[in-house]
């Protein structure tokens, strides 16, 4: 089997209510995601999608992913794309580095070799688990007021675990973690990601002023090394999310004892790949995992939710779905909400099927 083409699309997708975080210094309104097809000369058609939240939010932008793809397309045509380690190293080194380009044909590499051996790709990631899968809902930054009103919309929905962004201000911080917390019901948990928007001294003052022991804080600080002076400073449970970017950064994490749990997405460490490979180093070494997109639509959430599905609840600690917050679907199929939780299809690959009307025409084809 060789891979015969490469087509690229372009999908706008606007987002049903504006979004601000990291202190609301972050604003967006829709997202610039770009979804592949890689056809195969034995009729087999994979698809993966890569979509950085913005172009403000981390080193990645929407624009960077199709001129990576520009690159690295012409290296692959030609190769089998069931033999996924080589695909990567050939990827890393036609374009050493820029992890979120590789993410979509990595994704669609996997589709193909899950409809080639007719498997899910919870299959493949290690055995499917009898489990389902609990999805946060993601709050953006607001007024403790508006903050709640967006967790009722995810209560509506079933879920449960409500990632709510702060980090503007001290004061206002520790209102909303108050208000939050006098809100929610006892059989439901908020984490507070504040989005590297805190120095250290402002996360000291505000998680050492919350007593509620059952809080998560996510990525308080910009840089690693303030995130673990942070650590020994507090006792509330902390997620890194921002500065795990490659295997090497959930190690160190580990030796330093830096944190609880990470949030492993699957975009910005390189695609599935890479995010299996680091998902066993946590299952090994004890560290949760929130399992998930960086953004994206339906295809991009089932490629995380098959790796989920294929990871214990004792370390798994739920994922998101992006394409809820969208005001457009890209493809039939695919992990979905079932009452506040999601299961992997149980189809060969990823298990959807993109509607083109959607995606238009491509915007670039190699072949």
């Amino acid at each position: 089997m060789k891979i015969s083409k490469i087509s690229v699309y372009q999908v706008t997708l606007p987002l049903e209510h504006p979004y601000r975080l990291s202190g609301g210094r972050l604003y967006f309104d829709k997202l610039d995601s770009t979804i592949i097809a890689m056809d195969t000369d034995e009729g087999i058609r994979g698809w993966g999608e890569g979509c950085p939240w913005g172009s403000t939010y981390l080193p990645a932008f929407p624009r960077g992913i199709r001129a990576g793809i520009e690159e690295l397309a012409p290296q692959l045509l030609g190769l089998d794309p069931r033999r996924i380690d080589f695909i990567y190293r050939t990827m890393d080194t036609a374009l050493p580095g820029h992890p979120y380009i590789k993410s979509a044909l990595d994704m669609a590499c996997w589709d193909i070799l899950g409809k080639s051996t007719s498997l899910p790709l919870c299959e493949l990631f290690g055995g499917r688990l009898d489990q389902e899968i609990t999805i946060q809902n993601s709050v953006p930054t607001g007024t403790p007021e508006e903050m709640i009103e967006s967790i009722k919309r995810g209560q509506e929905k079933g879920e449960t675990i409500h990632t709510c962004k702060i980090g503007a201000d001290v004061a206002l911080d520790i209102e909303r973690i108050q208000a939050i917390g006098a809100y929610l019901p006892a059989n439901e948990t908020a984490t507070f990601d504040v989005n590297r928007a805190w120095l250290v001294d402002d996360g000291v003052r505000v998680m050492n002023s919350v007593k509620e022991p059952i809080l998560y804080f996510e990525q308080p600080c910009e840089t690693y090394e303030e995130c673990l002076q942070l650590r020994k400073l507090t006792s509330h449970p902390i997620i890194l999310d921002e500065c795990i970017q490659a295997y090497g950064h959930v190690v160190r994490a580990q030796a330093d004892s830096a944190c609880e749990a990470i949030g492993l997405k699957i975009g910005r460490v390189g695609g599935l790949t890479k995010a299996r490979r680091i998902r066993d180093f946590c299952m090994e070494t004890g560290i949760r995992m929130n399992i998930e997109v960086t953004g994206g639509s339906v295809i991009g959430d089932s490629g995380a939710v098959h790796l989920a599905q294929s990871t214990p609840l004792t370390h798994l600690r739920a994922t998101w779905l992006c394409h809820e917050m969208l005001t457009v679907d890209t493809a039939t199929g695919g992990a979905r909400n079932k009452g506040g939780k999601t299961f992997a299809p149980e189809v060969p690959g990823l298990g959807v099927e993109p509607i083109m009307d959607v995606l238009g025409e491509a915007i670039a084809v190699y072949q």
